[in-house]
């Protein structure tokens, strides 16, 4: 009965690490994680042989050779089983895989003294410590990599440009187009998913005053400039006036790519009539995008509206705006964190208002995602998925030289 228990130890943590292995070697997306899977299926394997020799042990008796491949099979089996409770009680959420990885590190703890106490002798005593050692420092190698040092290395991030082209008249001499070319540059090896890319564009009206603004009025402003999204010149004689949403467009689908060491451009044109009342124009755009190597996003489906009845989150509907709603499917990037946290969304929100657009991007457990989360719990989701929000502009463009040729 002994034998047949340690059988089956090594068997329970085999086979599931052996599976999950499998998948991180076929489907994960960064090298690190192709390798971590590697490290799984040849502890397995090692797992398996130990399976044949404790076998052979329970038939024919503890002969030295075959003893000490079954003593190494239970070994790694222990360093495995410690390895994943680490792992499941740092970053797993549900609570019987550290239960069950906790008894089966009893188990391998159990099964290594009982296969130890059955050997006549260990041949060669330096080449198996050498043996249960070295595994024991690839893994733990490997584990530092995987989930110490690539969190803590230094963030990656495009870099997206504006350039505003010439005004040009219609052939009526009515109205004119603006054309702007927005530039995304990756220069670092990592690729990302696109979560929302939003540009849009803000006509402003500039009035200034003969004296300066009274020092209690424009005090009154530089204490409210830092709070305002849409940056306006702090100015003694220029007079703020919040600029009015004109134009606003999806400038990449959500859910394509931003390759690594890549770049691409993508023209938009604003179209107004010549008589509008705006002395300039101000270009924003923003690029809202998540890590390729920290998730897996599935396909974004159709959008909802809050002005059709879709119930947005409170922290979303402050200030009245018009929300439109995307949302997809979010697996982790690692086998076992996909089987031990709970399934996620990823939803986009662009709140449309007259002084502006706005998009975020959020990743709440499903059927927490009404929930208003943290400061703390935003910052651990943006770290572990790699969450990041690119923005480029103003860049302005005066008006005044297009409506002298009307």
């Amino acid at each position: 009965m002994e034998m047949a228990g340690v059988v089956l130890v090594l068997l329970l943590t085999a086979l599931p690490v052996g599976w999950c292995g499998f998948q991180d070697f076929s489907e994960a997306l960064t090298f690190p994680g192709c390798v971590t899977g590697a490290f799984m299926m040849v502890a397995a394997l090692i797992m398996l042989v130990g399976v044949a020799a404790v076998v052979d042990c329970w038939l024919r008796g503890p002969i030295s050779n075959v003893g000490v491949i079954a003593l190494i099979g239970t070994a790694v089996a222990l360093l495995t089983n410690v390895v994943l409770l680490f792992q499941t009680w740092k970053n797993g959420e549900k609570l019987s895989y550290p239960v069950l990885i906790g008894l089966l590190v009893l188990g391998s703890l159990w099964a290594v003294v009982s296969v130890w106490r059955r050997l006549e002798e260990v041949p060669t005593p330096k080449r198996v410590g050498l043996a249960l050692i070295l595994p024991a420092i690839l893994a733990a190698a490997n584990f530092s990599y995987q989930y110490l040092y690539q969190p803590a290395r230094r963030e990656a991030a495009p870099l997206v440009q504006l350039s505003v082209g010439k005004a040009m008249l219609s052939e009526d001499r009515k109205a004119f187009s603006v054309p702007v070319d927005i530039k995304v540059v990756n220069r670092s090896d990592v690729s990302f998913y696109v979560l929302g890319a939003e540009f849009h564009a803000m006509g402003d009206n500039v009035e200034v005053r003969r004296e300066d603004v009274p020092t209690v009025k424009w005090r009154d402003e530089a204490e409210k400039w830092a709070g305002v999204r849409e940056k306006h010149p702090l100015s003694r004689r220029e007079v703020y006036q919040p600029g009015e949403l004109v134009a606003a467009q999806q400038w990449i689908p959500a859910g394509n790519w931003v390759e690594a060491n890549d770049e691409s451009v993508t023209r938009s044109v604003v179209q107004l009539a010549i008589d509008t009342p705006y002395d300039k124009l101000a270009f924003y755009a923003t690029l809202n995008l998540a890590r390729k190597d920290r998730l897996v996003v599935g396909g974004f489906g159709k959008p909802s509206y809050s002005w059709k009845g879709f119930k947005v989150p409170k922290w979303v509907r402050k200030g009245g705006s018009d929300v439109i709603v995307q949302s997809a499917e979010v697996q982790e990037n690692s086998t076992i964190d996909r089987r031990t946290r709970k399934s996620r969304r990823i939803t986009t929100y662009w709140r449309f208002n007259p002084h502006g657009v706005d998009v975020s991007a959020a990743i709440a457990p499903l059927g927490e995602e009404e929930r208003t989360p943290s400061e703390r719990t935003n910052r651990d989701v943006r770290n572990r998925y790699g969450l990041l929000d690119v923005p480029a502009g103003p860049v302005e463009q005066p008006l005044g030289e297009i409506k002298s040729r009307r």
